[in-house]
């Protein structure tokens, strides 16, 4: 048998942090401010979308759009997690991107329902690609001692994407500047742009030397690793020499196939698949029963005018940023298990008693939304984590797969339902009858936090082939 030794993952894990890094983060972390960019824009624009001047929808189809949307960030995710794993990081989160772009861009022109929600759609496709593409991208990038704290701000970035979708739906909307008519294709438009603007940096983005390496393709990673490694040290000066190595006993040139996918996940990392599916669904169902729900709270029950909407999203989008980045060191020095506990029970706890002011009618708009944003200071630290979970804690051969399994299941079950049952619940215009919803989400959360306290991986500062082996390595999948 023949082994392989390599040092390319001790290499990168023992670089300082440096202008290349930042390139990678900026490159590639852009998918989740383009996703808040399209959800919020899509929720700001929503009544507008009704005008007879505009495109004609009834509340009943924007709501169906934003299904489809999440319907094809689902599939994408699936699809292209698959391909990811099979082909490669970089081709993927280049096709992704292109898929992304086209759909947004061709949304600026729908002419009627059908079209617009196919361009959803497609933009579903790309969004749910980017995920399952980047997540793996970046933890095999980024230096293992700050992967947790890289990992959470970047997922955290969604909201920085939402207050520049609210903002510009501000703007565009406004009759002294574009107006509704052509202002929300021009909101679109931009998404493009960026798109675009960002396609240029990321085709500088190297692919994965940990995937060509389990891929039998070392001399082209010793090549990418040897560039990196004259870029920093140019900044830095000297490195030190890696300290450990990787055997690779059974390098393979494809992908496992899903029959060894379901037996790693569902028998040597039973736990570790528990966990991950217990955060996803919980954190998925928090935030889209909030967050696709909180025009309606504040309209329905606080009075708040529909223009208005978008000003109460910046003080909410300016929490879920903040926490990733405040919080998200902790993750690589206190640990996860303690961390990601903490974020979902401390989130949980946080929203029932939200909730029970809500109901008491202590609260007027203004202060329920500073509650929310305190809220998901924690819960965005939280959500994150469960990227970061999915992301570090199986093999590399199937690491895209994977994220893309539990951010489907996620997505489909918390996605799908909480914008639902929240929906019917406001229906109601019971303030009981939506406590009850506030209640069901924050045990979901406390329960995934014990359950993550319990059995989640010590995966902080550790390298990826020593939190989960590679297949290759003869060892992936012992554990």
């Amino acid at each position: 048998m023949t082994v392989l030794r390599s040092d390319i993952p001790a290499r990168l894990d023992r670089l300082p942090w440096s202008r290349w890094h930042w390139r990678v983060v900026i490159a590639l972390g852009v998918a989740w401010v383009l996703d808040g960019l399209e959800v919020t824009l899509v929720g700001s624009i929503g009544a507008v979308l009704e005008r007879p001047d505009t495109l004609g929808l009834t509340a009943g189809e924007i709501g169906l759009s934003g299904s489809i949307y999440v319907a094809g960030a689902v599939l994408g995710a699936l699809l292209f997690g698959r391909l990811t794993d099979r082909l490669g990081r970089k081709k993927l989160f280049l096709v992704t991107l292109v898929v992304y772009t086209l759909g947004t861009l061709a949304t600026a022109f729908s002419p009627d329902f059908a079209f617009f929600a196919l361009c959803r759609f497609v933009t579903g496709l790309g969004i749910g690609g980017e995920y399952a593409a980047i997540n793996s991208a970046i933890d095999e990038l980024i230096p293992a001692r700050v992967r947790g704290r890289v990992n959470l701000a970047i997922n955290g970035s969604f909201w920085i994407g939402a207050a520049l979708g609210a903002g510009l739906s501000l703007v565009l909307l406004d009759t002294r500047v574009i107006g509704p008519v052509w202002g929300w294709r021009v909101g679109f438009g931009l998404g493009a742009v960026l798109a675009v603007a960002i396609l240029l940096v990321r085709r500088h983005v190297p692919e994965s030397p940990r995937w060509l390496i389990a891929h039998g393709r070392a001399d082209e990673a010793k090549r990418i690793v040897d560039q990196i490694e004259a870029e920093v040290s140019a900044q830095h000066g000297p490195l030190p020499a890696p300290r450990s190595y990787v055997d690779y006993t059974a390098a393979r040139r494809e992908s496992p196939p899903m029959r060894q996918v379901a037996r790693v996940l569902l028998q040597h990392y039973r736990q570790r698949s528990v966990v991950a599916l217990a955060l996803m669904i919980a954190q998925a169902f928090f935030y889209n029963a909030i967050f696709f729900t909180y025009a309606l709270v504040l309209t329905r029950f606080y009075a708040v005018p529909e223009a208005s909407v978008a000003l109460y999203i910046f003080p909410f989008a300016l929490g879920n940023v903040l926490g990733p980045l405040l919080l998200g060191p902790l993750f690589d020095s206190v640990g996860r298990r303690r961390m990601i506990a903490l974020t979902y029970v401390l989130a949980g706890v946080g929203l029932a008693f939200t909730g029970w002011a809500f109901m008491q009618g202590w609260l007027d708009a203004r202060s329920q939304a500073l509650c929310w944003s305190a809220v998901f200071f924690l819960a965005s630290a939280a959500a994150s984590s469960a990227y970061l979970t999915v992301s570090e804690v199986f093999p590399l051969e199937m690491r895209a797969m994977a994220i893309a399994i539990f951010y489907a299941i996620g997505m489909g079950a918390g996605g799908f339902a909480a914008p639902v049952l929240f929906g019917l619940l406001i229906e109601t215009g019971s303030r009981g009858a939506v406590m009850v919803g506030y209640c069901f989400a924050a045990v979901l959360v406390v329960v995934a936090g014990l359950l993550a306290l319990r059995y989640a991986a010590d995966a902080e500062r550790k390298p990826l082939e020593e939190v989960a082996p590679p297949l290759a390595s003869g060892h992936g999948g012992e554990r």
